[in-house]
């Protein structure tokens, strides 16, 4: 009887007209957020559900009731995703060691693509394990890596990244305190082979810090038909695209701002989608005003150059509406492989009652891992802009401030000219000798790698008066001359050139004085950060008497 019941029931599925199985909604329909108070990812007798959290698709976002459950469809191909809340943390996921706060979703057969894509999942649901912080645990300021274009493009590349970025600041970890309480990637992950993703995550996996990631033009599926499936590959292993994270000081906005348009000339533009608008639209809305709002992407939302549009301008205009009444916003961006302020106003579309700030964040791979190698094997990599690879911090405070810092790697400017002496803010280059009584048309050239337009850069000889820097629209000379040795080199200095130097927006110069006696004389420059402080550097140069 059973067995004839069964068979009754499949015959009146197949006779069911098409539109009636298509409107059936998907087998599971949400799941529950619960305070995960013992930290093993499972819900134990005693631990309750967690009312009023947000579960999204990237699109909608959902609200847990009070006994902590959601309801969220599910979409073919979507991420769903928990937007951690303050006060807590996740688990990291076994496979990956990253926050354990997503579902990937995929109905359907992928596209077949190179690298895999998202495969093909059966429909589940999905339960969110929140473990409470310790009271005090996040006390102070928010410490955040924040790490730009690793963009490995080989296991070589990948052992760069970990002892030149990652291996130093494992060896600042005093005890097991971790080396900060957040860490940041602005794209580029990699350089278009995306099965170094695994070796990648396994390198900052090690510093155990949570890790969230933003994605590049070179994590792309270059095969994908369209922009649509574009990072299917990438989120299988990333998981959502645009996400938001909330932390006591600060809360984040992780995009994909990469618009693919395969067969076009250039083949991508920064833009936004309609449906991460329309999730913006929903977090931003009831998002903490009090708190430092964070934008990470990967392209920048000022024009690359002028006449040019990079990111498309009615996309920026469009969500700088949504941030229009925010008091306290900073842009955090990559791509450049140099680094920059801006700070937007109304020529940008900006209509905030101050500019905005757009930090520009140097490459972690600088130029592409590319230049001579020092002692250690490890190549040189100085930026185009005359940056040394490397990192950056953010540090924020409860009352919304933030601090900002570069942190050159420690391999970076050993193979530049030995006219140029460098600390970690700022390199000096100087002539070595001049002819006392002549012209004094050659200077000091000071690269302050975290200067704004506005900085305060002085110098003074031998001890005397400080006198104003002036800033210069130039390239940096100590990279123009590792480019004109490369160009002198019969043979290949490094597996790739250094990068050719380009204008930098902090560079500073002053003219050397030649009327001095001869001899050997100090020069001294110092730049006032106004998150870190006066920072000075010293350099010298012998004035020589010579007969006509």
């Amino acid at each position: 009887m059973r067995l004839r019941v069964c068979i009754l029931a499949l015959s009146l599925c197949a006779a069911m007209p098409a539109a009636l199985a298509q409107s059936l909604p998907p087998p599971c329909e949400g799941g529950t957020v619960f305070e995960d108070r013992n930290g093993n990812g499972r819900r134990d007798p005693g631990e309750p559900g967690l009312a009023g959290q947000r579960v999204s698709d990237g699109r909608r976002i959902a609200l847990t009731d009070a006994q902590g459950r959601y309801t969220l469809p599910l979409s073919d191909r979507s991420s769903q995703f928990l937007i951690k809340p303050a006060g807590y943390r996740l688990a990291a996921r076994a496979d990956s060691g990253l926050p354990d706060y997503w579902l990937n979703v995929s109905l359907s057969a992928p596209p077949p693509l190179k690298y895999g894509g998202m495969p093909q999942t059966a429909p589940a649901c999905r339960d969110y394990a929140l473990i409470p912080e310790k009271r005090g645990a996040r006390g102070g300021d928010l410490d955040v890596l924040v790490f730009a274009d690793p963009q490995t493009k080989s296991a070589t590349d990948v052992g760069y990244y970990r002892r030149d970025i990652v291996e130093p600041l494992l060896a600042q970890r005093k005890g097991k305190a971790p080396v900060a309480d957040l860490g940041l990637s602005l794209g580029d992950i990699t350089h278009d082979d995306l099965s170094l993703y695994p070796q990648l995550n396994a390198v900052t996996a090690s510093l155990g810090v949570p890790w969230l990631h933003a994605p590049g033009n070179h994590d792309l599926d270059f095969d994908a038909k369209r922009d649509e499936d574009s990072l299917l590959s990438y989120r299988h292993v990333f998981g959502p695209d645009t996400y938001a994270w909330e932390e006591a000081q600060a809360n984040f906005v992780v995009f994909d701002d990469v618009i693919y348009q395969p067969g076009a000339k250039p083949e991508y533009i920064g833009g936004l989608r309609a449906d991460q608008f329309e999730f913006l639209e929903a977090y931003l809305a009831k998002a903490d005003k009090r708190r430092l709002l964070v934008l990470a992407m990967h392209i920048p939302l000022f024009d690359a150059a002028p006449g040019r549009e990079t990111f498309r301008h009615a996309d920026r205009e469009r969500l700088f509406g949504l941030l229009r009444e925010f008091p306290h916003v900073l842009v955090l961006s990559g791509h450049s492989h140099a680094q920059r302020h801006v700070y937007h106003s109304g020529d940008s579309g900006w209509r905030g009652a101050q500019p905005l700030h757009e930090y520009n964040v140097g490459a972690a791979c600088g130029a592409f891992w590319s230049g001579v190698k020092d002692a250690q094997g490890l190549p040189d990599t100085t930026m185009s802009d005359g940056t040394p690879n490397g990192y950056a911090r953010l540090r924020v405070r409860g009352d919304a401030g933030y601090a900002l810092s570069w942190h050159p790697a420690p391999s970076a400017g050993r193979a530049l000219d030995a006219a140029a002496v460098a600390n970690d803010y700022l390199r000096l280059y100087a002539p070595k000798s001049l002819r006392q009584g002549s012209y004094p048309i050659r200077g000091v050239y000071a690269n302050v790698f975290m200067g704004r337009d506005d900085s305060r850069v002085e110098y003074r000889i031998d001890g005397g008066e400080w006198k104003p820097m002036r800033r210069v629209d130039q390239p940096d000379p100590a990279l123009l001359a590792e480019n004109a040795r490369d160009d002198a080199s019969a043979q290949l200095r490094g597996y790739d050139r250094s990068a050719i130097a380009t204008p930098t927006p902090h560079l500073w110069n002053a003219p050397l004085p030649t009327d001095l006696s001869a001899g050997e004389h100090a020069v001294e420059v110092r730049s006032f950060d106004p998150w870190q402080g006066e920072q000075r550097l010293g350099t010298s140069y012998r004035l020589l008497e010579a007969a006509p």
